[in-house]
């Protein structure tokens, strides 16, 4: 399937997690472009669904329930799972791309009846069982924007930015302006923290972070704010206990769209790889990313080499999670993030 095709009723099946969500953005834009007048969906938790209110060309969302749908043996689960089956069979897709490429999103496009059913040919779990049209990654490059450039190839989009549309709502950029303000912090002259993660193998250690503040408030004259959800307040609160400096603390009051709009006004981010990290880099602010055992050859930001820290980012082959003790976050050190500050910032630290 490589010439020129054309679809009317589009799904894209990208449920989370949050940085991958973000990576998939360029995909929406391409599609929109390619298919001006076609009806765009996009599968998304709900958790994640506001990301998508900083993008334009989307014309409609369908929840995915994680905590239902992964309790489908109840009488709950049950009901959800119909409902959601319900809905994609009558809404008569005439285009799926599973962009996350497991056997419940491909099973899910499948119970569709969708007649065209794109994914990877290495997607997971058997998930290539049950698509019409299954591709082979891309040669030289491990990168999920780019298995998504060829996922929109097989369907003859060949024009794709790769870039990140997002445009956080008025809304919320009014209301994070009347954050900063109160906090007493001036556009472009802010360091944001983000030192929490789902993942505890993705925590850069608090006192390093708190170190890092110092420097960034010594060195560069930035006062500083950290962002996360309210359960990482003690993260936060861990930081400011050890920090010399002050913290503004604006954990848990944030939507996702207010956070990219709060983070569109910082002059750096330094953050562990995690959703609100990769907004960051999406939306262009100057940020550095720890990566610990993630593999940033898969998710790193695209064509952003300079964000990510990490101990051999390039060399550690072709697995998504490198098991090997040398990669473990904790072997990041202050001078690694603050070297890849300064390669950033230097003409901020010119300026002081």
């Amino acid at each position: 399937m490589t010439k020129p095709m054309r679809f009317a009723n589009i799904l894209i099946i990208k449920p989370s997690a949050l940085g991958d969500v973000v990576h998939a953005l360029p995909v929406l834009t391409a599609l929109r472009n390619r298919f001006a007048d076609a009806k765009i969906t996009w599968m998304i938790r709900r958790e994640f669904a506001p990301l998508l209110d900083c993008v334009p060309g989307l014309d409609e969302r369908l929840l995915f329930e994680r905590k239902q749908l992964g309790r489908w043996y109840t009488g709950q689960g049950l009901t959800a799972m119909r409902s959601l089956i319900e809905q994609l069979r009558t809404a008569n897709y005439d285009l799926i791309l599973d962009l996350q490429g497991l056997l419940r999103t491909a099973l899910l496009g499948w119970l569709s009846g969708c007649p065209t059913r794109v994914g990877m040919a290495n997607a997971r779990e058997g998930a290539p069982l049950f698509y019409t049209h299954r591709v082979k990654p891309p040669a030289g490059s491990l990168h999920m924007v780019d298995r998504y450039r060829t996922l929109l190839e097989a369907i003859g989009i060949e024009t794709f930015d790769p870039r990140n549309p997002l445009r956080p709502p008025a809304k919320a950029a009014e209301y994070a302006s009347v954050m900063l303000n109160e906090a007493g912090l001036t556009p472009g002259r802010f360091a944001v923290l983000i030192a929490g993660s789902a993942h505890p193998s993705k925590c850069w250690p608090t006192e390093r972070f708190a170190a890092v503040a110092e420097k960034l408030a010594k060195q560069y004259g930035l006062k500083i704010a950290a962002v996360g959800t309210a359960g990482e307040k003690k993260i936060v609160s861990t930081i400011q206990q050890a920090c010399a400096v002050p913290i503004a603390d604006f954990c848990g009051r944030t939507s996702i769209p207010q956070l990219a709009a709060l983070l569109t006004q910082a002059g750096l981010v330094v953050s562990n790889d995690t959703g609100p990290g990769h907004i960051a880099a999406a939306i262009g602010v100057p940020t550095v990313l720890i990566f610990g055992p993630t593999n940033p050859a898969w998710v790193a930001p695209y064509g952003r080499p300079e964000t990510v820290v990490a101990i051999e980012p390039n060399n550690r082959g072709t697995s998504v999670r490198s098991h090997n003790p040398k990669h473990r976050i904790d072997h990041i050190s202050i001078s690694m993030v603050m070297d890849a500050v300064a390669g950033q910032l230097h003409s901020v630290g010119g300026r002081q």
